[in-house]
């Protein structure tokens, strides 16, 4: 049974849910949730794995960290994963949990033994992208955080979950209400600032997971196919029904290629 439990870093609170036993499988959270959005993946998988997934620093209930870069929350995540166990472990990040995933990769690769891209991208911000998250900066700062979140998550899910499955929107919303305006902004100020990390998956030496939405139309299928073919060893999948939510939009096909995969790292 899923357990919630508090990690002490920096005198800073850090949530996490644990379940499961056997080989460690840190499941990362993107921005606007919580590691509740692992929920379904979480009770599947711990079956066979040990699963971890926290709440990042300045989401749900932990509290923001000193250095809210993507590197600062990186050793944030390793200090809770070491506390925990001390294995070589598998590390899934989605959207933003990816980008500190990769800095992850970077700063730690002998801890790890598999990495996966959840609807993520090694590639740095262009200065369209910049642009984009400028001004959401300014919309928070103008008009608040629940009202930035009204306009920025239903754009997350594909069109007919919208029509179909709108009660999983609504639960985002309320999932995103206790984010503060500092955390949103800390969190949009590091993902314009972290650096390309397409090197990291060309050097990275066991098998990386990619897993494509249908319907994401923030990350461009060419450039997760590219980086895909610079990793060593690469496994890629696309959910077809799916737009950036494809853990709550299509979760048993999620599981499915998540099980897959965790196959191929631990054997």
């Amino acid at each position: 049974m899923k357990k919630e439990s508090y990690f002490l870093y920096q005198e800073k609170k850090i949530r996490y849910f644990i379940d499961g036993t056997g080989p460690v499988v840190v499941l990362l959270h993107g921005f606007g949730a919580t590691g509740s959005l692992w929920d379904q993946a979480l009770q599947a998988l711990a079956v066979h794995y040990t699963i971890i997934a926290p709440d990042l620093p300045g989401s749900g209930k932990s509290d923001a960290i000193d250095n809210m870069s993507m590197e600062g929350i990186a050793e944030c995540i390793a200090s809770l994963v070491e506390y925990l166990s001390p294995e070589p472990h598998c590390l899934i990040g989605h959207s933003m949990g990816g980008y500190i995933s990769l800095a992850y990769a970077e700063q730690y690769p002998t801890k790890l033994k598999g990495l996966g891209l959840f609807h993520s991208t090694a590639y740095a911000d262009g200065t369209a992208k910049k642009e984009t998250r400028k001004k959401a900066i300014d919309f928070v700062r103008s008009h608040g955080v629940l009202a930035f979140m009204e306009v920025t998550i239903p754009g997350l899910f594909a069109p007919h979950t919208a029509q179909e499955q709108a009660q999983l929107i609504e639960k985002q919303l309320k999932e995103s209400h206790n984010f503060l305006a500092s955390s949103v902004v800390s969190y949009y100020d590091a993902m314009m600032k972290r650096p390309d990390r397409a090197g990291v998956l060309e050097h990275f030496e066991h098998p990386v997971l990619f897993v494509l939405g249908n319907f994401d139309t923030l990350l461009p299928t060419e450039d997760l196919l590219e980086q895909a073919a610079r990793s060593k060893k690469s496994y890629i999948y696309r959910l077809e029904r799916s737009g950036h939510m494809g853990m709550i939009e299509e979760p048993e096909k999620t599981n499915q290629i998540l099980v897959s995969y965790l196959t191929r790292v631990f054997g």
